[in-house]
């Protein structure tokens, strides 16, 4: 069974995410979604939410699961006997990054590829920062996020400002 892993914050899942994971499973037998914890970016959903938000938006692809993780991405990987990780990618900043963390990734695992999926030119702009200041604006952000995502983030920014 090729078991791929598409990690990443999920701050929130986007539609460019989901575009990237439906097309990993596309090709992989199965496809672990990974939210990792990230403490350190400070991100606005839980770790919990995040997890809860991704199994939502994902609910319908039959061959794909989320599952937290709060350390190395090759142990998780290890841990979950997956041998690849899946990485989109919009721009040349993303390779330069990517580029780097697979190079470590495989420094640290030598069993664990990675695999680059581009971005169609319509999620090229697209990340889970632009729509959370979208959100918080009050943008329209329905084009970018699933319905609980975007009610999610409508919550959010609405306690936020009751709290002002």
């Amino acid at each position: 069974m090729k078991r791929a892993i598409v990690p990443g914050t999920f701050d929130p899942i986007t539609e460019g995410h989901i575009d990237v994971i439906r097309r990993a499973a596309q090709i992989f037998d199965e496809v672990i979604v990974g939210v990792a914890e990230s403490a350190g970016k400070g991100p606005l959903f839980s770790l919990e939410e995040r997890v809860s938000l991704a199994k939502q938006s994902l609910e319908d692809i039959d061959n794909v699961r989320v599952e937290p993780f709060d350390d190395l991405l090759t142990t998780f990987a290890n841990r979950m006997d997956a041998k690849i990780v899946v990485k989109g990618l919009r721009a040349i900043t993303d390779f330069e990054y990517e580029f780097q963390q697979a190079a470590l990734n495989y420094e640290l695992s030598r069993e664990l590829e990675t695999v680059f999926i581009m971005s169609p030119t319509k999620f090229m702009y697209l990340s889970s920062s632009i729509v959370r200041e979208l959100a918080r604006l009050g943008g329209e952000i329905s084009q970018f996020v699933t319905p609980c995502v975007k009610e999610a983030l409508q919550r959010k920014f609405n306690s936020a400002q009751e709290g002002d």
